[in-house]
């Protein structure tokens, strides 16, 4: 039964090492940020409560809105963006024991509603979530009955024990899937055990040195959200026959389960490998710079000048790094004050920046960007 998923598994770890070389380029490191928005757009999603893209990008320059509700989910997207930043530089290439470790389920779901204010800790029914505390009552989540509060300790110690012991990254990447429901099977929480999750099952992907920061299987599990839902659900379902396991559960609707979230992971690493492409990299940067070239108006002023003589400059920032601003504005060929004003729209887009106000310029990722460099990364974007 697990042979095709060990055969999943290895698939997808030979396309996160392919992704590995592109990772390092700088291009890649300005995205990452973009991404880290990007997944607390999408697990909030999943719940219902997702904002706009644009308000994560107003909320990360400390600008919330006036409408309450629309704040409130800002917040959640900012913290779900810091945790999982925290968590990442943290942990490291944590071994599995610290990895299935109930302390830090518990840990990831008290810094995610620590960071809130406490009126954004309440449920919709109103109840109070306490950062970091199991539930001590019994809860339901869609058709999904929980456990009994009072086993909720022992199943998570149970777990632990269970997914403490894998070995080797095939078998770390399938119990990742296997933990992800059981987690969200005992549902720990009150509030946030499918963030909680998410997190976790991020976590544990980047410890095993698969996602570099590049990709995450919340993405694709918001695209396919019914389909999420529904196999979560059915590996909720008792166990069938003595053929279909040994615990409670259903062995064979869990292997199901396992093999959308490999099938996931997949498909999320091959996507982001085709969109880092070095040979396709050069014409979308061409093919910004025509847009940018038609409608000065999107950089913010008409007087803006850009022209395609700075792709060459822009191409080199793009896979190699900080550059001087007179080599950049030497690597034009353009008379040296067209060539300044150039640079300087470029800066004013947000496609290139500087620590300070004559620091070498480096390559950056603006929003409005997203729909020509990285077509369909981010869809809702192009929307907003």
């Amino acid at each position: 039964m697990l042979g095709p998923l060990h055969d999943l598994s290895a698939q997808v770890i030979d396309g996160c090492l392919r992704l590995g070389g592109q990772g390092a380029m700088p291009v890649a490191a300005a995205l990452r940020g973009k991404l880290r928005a990007m997944n607390s757009y999408y697990t909030n999603r999943i719940e219902g409560q997702h904002t706009r893209p644009a308000d994560i990008e107003r909320a990360l320059r400390k600008e919330f809105d006036a409408v309450a509700s629309i704040a409130r989910k800002q917040r959640l997207a900012i913290a779900h963006m810091e945790v999982e930043s925290e968590l990442e530089d943290e942990t490291g290439q944590s071994p599995a024991p610290a990895l299935f470790s109930d302390a830090l389920v518990r840990d990831i779901q008290a810094r995610l509603y620590g960071k809130l204010p406490p009126a954004d800790r309440a449920t919709e029914q109103g109840q109070v979530v306490t950062p970091g505390a199991y539930r001590k009552k019994d809860v339901s989540a869609g058709l999904h009955v929980a456990p009994p509060w009072q086993d909720v300790e022992g199943l998570m110690q149970a777990w632990a024990g269970r997914y403490g012991q894998l070995r080797g990254k095939e078998n770390l990447l399938i119990g990742a899937a296997c933990a992800h429901h059981r987690l969200a099977w005992v549902h720990p929480f009150v509030d946030g055990t499918g963030r909680t999750a998410r997190l976790h099952t991020n976590l544990v992907l980047h410890a095993a040195g698969l996602t570099q920061g590049l990709w995450s299987p919340m993405r694709g599990f918001a695209r396919t959200q019914e389909r999420y839902y529904a196999l979560l659900n059915n590996a909720d379902l008792p166990r069938r026959n003595d053929l279909d396991g040994r615990g409670p559960l259903s062995q064979e609707e869990l292997v199901a389960f396992a093999r959308y979230f490999l099938e996931v992971c997949l498909d999320q690493a091959q996507f982001m490998r085709e969109r880092l492409d070095l040979q396709s990299l050069k014409a979308r940067l061409k093919a910004l710079l025509l847009g940018l070239q038609a409608q000065p108006w999107a950089i913010g002023s008409e007087k803006s000048v850009v022209k395609l003589e700075a792709l060459e400059p822009l191409h080199y920032v793009a896979m190699t790094g900080a550059l001087e601003r007179s080599r950049f504005i030497a690597m034009t060929g353009l008379e040296g004050r067209t060539a300044r004003r150039v640079l300087a729209s470029l800066l004013d887009f947000g496609i290139l920046e500087a620590r300070s106000p004559r620091a070498p310029v480096e390559i950056a990722i603006p929003l409005a960007s997203l729909r020509l460099l990285f077509p369909n990364l981010w869809p809702e974007v192009d929307t907003d």
